[in-house]
């Protein structure tokens, strides 16, 4: 990380098919040593089965999911005096939509069907009616973040 200046952020286009920025890094997120033609293959298979299944608008859907699984507040590790506290702090947008898409995408490789657009589409199904283990993997977030309100003091 640079003390002097910021990072830049890189611009990224929209997806081919939707046209949405959060698609394009959905896909980024999925690919695996850069072959983005089986990514995209993934994403709008597991799209077009959601569509199939649930007879909604697949890019409703998605956003939906991201919306249900995205925190809203985390806890960091913060020293004081020799002690570590778990801190309770808001999460930035950006860092919303980021671990919302990482968890989405560890729940779907962990479920157990057979191949990737199954995972995937059952993964955005369940996160967009409020079930499934990234859902789950927020709600812990949330709970850990209660529970150590009383450290809420310590923020930076």
């Amino acid at each position: 990380m640079s003390r002097r200046h910021k990072a830049e952020k890189r611009e990224i286009n929209p997806d081919p098919k939707f046209g949405d920025l959060i698609v394009t890094k959905f896909m980024n997120a999925i690919m695996y040593d850069g072959k983005k033609s089986v990514a995209e293959t993934i994403v709008y298979g597991a799209f077009d089965a959601a569509q199939a299944k649930s007879k909604a608008e697949p890019i409703g859907l998605f956003h939906t999911a991201l919306d249900n699984i995205a925190p809203h507040v985390e806890v960091r590790s913060r020293r004081v005096g020799g002690a570590t506290y778990q801190v309770p702090v808001d999460v930035r947008p950006e860092r919303r939509q980021a671990l919302a898409i990482r968890w989405l995408i560890i729940a779907a490789r962990k479920r157990n069907e057979t191949t990737m657009v199954e995972r995937l589409c059952g993964e955005i199904l369940d996160a967009s009616n409020n079930r499934g283990s990234a859902v789950k993997k927020r709600e812990d977030t949330h709970k850990m973040a209660e529970a150590n309100r009383a450290f809420s003091h310590y923020r930076w």
